[in-house]
């Protein structure tokens, strides 16, 4: 069966579905990765800010564990919420390939593979959210149980914020296949880069500077508005664009 490579430069009006035609396989998993990306979106906006960071103290463990405590159910929503979403990362790790592997194999495999090893991270990370759950289950809840469900907490939000430098570097890659394919919105390939530059130097900047807190609400400004505009903006036209190859590349 012949395969119909895709130029980055000149795709190949071939590997194009005719308007009304059927949309083939790729066009298909790209509705995938669209309907991944949306709901991913809704439930991280649920599970992080509403319920983890509306319950989380920061610095104060008894604190942190009365609310959690007096909210398990709220608390459980946003340990399922996480483990969805690794679920959805896992998705997109293969449909993006597949989507963006006609511009160029090897990159759209390395995309792929940075995503699921972000994807791994927060599934370790979120297995220390869930061990938080179960402790706040525990009948008379000491001293010594309020540290560890902090203790669990703390390292889950350590391991998904330097997961988010392997997943920066992540969107770099999509964002330079997107800027290559011809088929897809170059400003939208521009806004996924900065937003990856931005995931990665705010990780540098946690590892290297003894006084990230001061400049935090400066690197959560440089990554949440491209990131939110950027994957918003990807999963709308991942779902809705009729300009989705359907050739295969050879590269």
């Amino acid at each position: 069966m012949s395969r119909t490579s895709v130029s980055p430069r000149h795709p190949s009006s071939a590997a194009y579905p005719a308007p009304g035609s059927p949309s083939g396989h790729t066009r298909r998993v790209a509705r995938i990765a669209g309907v991944s990306y949306l709901v991913m979106f809704v439930l991280a906006i649920v599970a992080n800010f509403l319920v983890v960071e509306g319950l989380v103290v920061d610095g104060d463990a008894a604190a942190t564990t009365a609310n959690i405590v007096d909210g398990r159910g709220l608390f459980l929503v946003g340990v399922l919420g996480f483990g969805v979403i690794v679920v959805l990362d896992i998705v997109l790790s293969w449909a993006l390939y597949v989507v963006f592997r006609p511009v160029d194999r090897t990159r759209a495999l390395w995309m792929g593979g940075l995503r699921l090893a972000y994807s791994a991270m927060l599934a370790v990370a979120v297995l220390f959210l869930a061990h938080a759950f179960a402790t706040t289950g525990a009948t008379a809840l000491d001293a010594a149980g309020a540290d560890q469900v902090m203790g669990d907490i703390d390292t889950f939000q350590t391991m998904w914020k330097l997961g988010l430098g392997i997943f920066g570097l992540h969107l770099v890659l999509l964002g330079s296949l997107v800027i290559r394919s011809g088929f897809a919105p170059r400003v939208l390939g521009c806004v996924l880069v900065f937003a990856g530059v931005a995931y990665v130097a705010d990780t540098a900047a946690r590892l290297v500077l003894p006084d990230y807190e001061s400049v935090a609400g400066l690197f959560l400004a440089l990554v949440a508005l491209p990131s939110m505009v950027g994957e918003g903006w990807l999963g709308f036209w991942l779902l809705l664009s009729r300009r989705i190859p359907s050739g295969e590349s050879t590269r």
